[in-house]
């Protein structure tokens, strides 16, 4: 508050004989200048009172960035290196073969999760328990604002069994380009590539992988982005298809595509006699696969929608925050899956659901309570300190051992 001068006038000053002569007068600069002055003075001031901090949070993100290096220059080439000695065993015991490099590419997907987990990123949980459905085939859509909504992911599935060693990723081509594109590609995910030009042909593809990568693998759940881009860059197209179309006018996602999600349930979804969709307390024979049985939808959330990018997730320049997942479950005989027009309200109803919960997390701090619940639970996901310290210390004295045998044979030719 601003206080208010009392009322009156100074006394006056008592009159000198003679009168001094008059100085002149000082030249005033304009208020412009005297803004920009100011500003300067104050930024200078916060910049010399922060530099200590600046310069540590410096040195912190180039010590990250080191380790992240000598993370990816040992792990990636030692997950390559075992894929190739264990090929014998994937002729003669596939199911085995694909389980050993599941438990490395989980091992991988937890290094990449400490770089968060370290530098305070953490995920506190909401709604229904998902670990409960670890062990049968699920689908899970997520919304998508930044790239490290990928590493919030990889992080909050480290503790859900062997969630994260069957399961298979749908991303952006351009992440096959990355240094985690070849262990990617060896997994068996899957890169599609956005646009009209390329949509008919990437469905193809995406159906032929699916059918050929995905069983054979033993894969359990498969994550999807269905909006096809970040939320940033797709909004504004969003928002003027809604208005075309009679449809929501949605500000915290978009109207998701339809594409991808139809192959992935046509393809995967086990059909019985009748020709109904096996849902998730329906019973089949041992000998058939009982196909998808649930949909995940997942919602993420960060605090003041400000999302994590890769960089912040590996330098580690902002300051710790949560980020909050929410989940449902659907059995996937509530999917209708008859129609396209059919598949699509429901795929809309969902992200239309998605931006009432995201409008209630901005506005609360939190995710509104289930349905036929009073109070909303969460809880904090966390990671095991000793089970990343045994992942990274397995990966450079891999790197290490690799390196020596390398070294050896070399030396054996030359």
């Amino acid at each position: 508050m601003t206080a208010t001068p009392r009322p009156g006038t100074p006394a006056a000053a008592p009159r000198r004989w003679p009168p001094a002569p008059l100085a002149p007068a000082p030249r005033r600069r304009p208020p412009s200048a005297e803004k920009d002055q100011t500003d300067s003075d104050v930024s200078m001031a916060v910049t010399l009172e922060d530099a200590p901090w600046l310069g540590w949070i410096l040195v912190k993100a180039l010590m990250r960035f080191a380790f992240m290096v000598a993370n990816n220059v040992f792990a990636l080439p030692s997950y390559v290196f075992y894929v190739i000695l264990l090929q014998p065993l994937r002729v003669l015991d596939s199911k085995l073969f694909w389980y050993i490099e599941g438990i490395m590419y989980k091992w991988l997907i937890g290094i990449v999760a400490s770089w968060g987990w370290y530098a305070g990123y953490t995920v506190m949980e909401w709604g229904e328990d998902i670990k409960a459905i670890s062990k049968d085939e699920a689908v899970m859509l997520v919304n998508h604002q930044a790239t490290g909504d990928v590493c919030t992911l990889m992080m909050c599935l480290q503790d859900k069994g062997l969630v994260v060693a069957q399961m298979m990723w749908l991303m952006d081509h351009i992440f096959k380009y990355t240094n985690f594109g070849i262990v990617s590609l060896i997994h068996g995910d899957f890169f599609i590539r956005q646009g009209k030009s390329h949509r008919e042909h990437q469905l193809q593809l995406l159906q032929k992988h699916l059918e050929t990568s995905y069983r054979s693998r033993d894969r359990k759940w498969i994550v999807l982005f269905p909006e096809g881009g970040f939320l940033r860059k797709r909004r504004e197209t969003s928002q003027a298809f809604a208005k075309k179309n009679n449809l929501p006018y949605l500000t915290h996602v978009t109207l998701p595509r339809i594409g991808a999600t139809k192959i992935i349930l046509s393809t995967l979804v086990a059909r019985q006699e009748n020709g109904i969709p096996a849902g998730g307390d329906a019973k089949q024979p041992d000998s058939k696969p009982k196909g998808l049985q649930w949909v995940i939808d997942a919602t993420i959330a960060y605090p003041k929608a400000e999302p994590l990018d890769i960089q912040t997730w590996i330098l580690g320049y902002r300051k710790p925050t949560v980020t909050h997942v929410h989940y449902r479950i659907f059995p996937i005989k509530d999917v209708p899956l008859e129609t396209e027009d059919d598949l699509a309200n429901w795929l809309y109803q969902r992200f239309i659901e998605k931006e009432d919960l995201l409008s209630h997390f901005y506005k609360t701090g939190a995710f509104p309570p289930l349905k036929g619940h009073k109070e909303a639970v969460s809880k904090d996901m966390t990671l095991s300190n000793m089970r990343l310290f045994l992942s990274h210390s397995f990966a450079f004295l891999s790197g290490y051992m690799w390196y020596n045998v390398i070294q050896y044979f070399y030396h054996c030719l030359f």
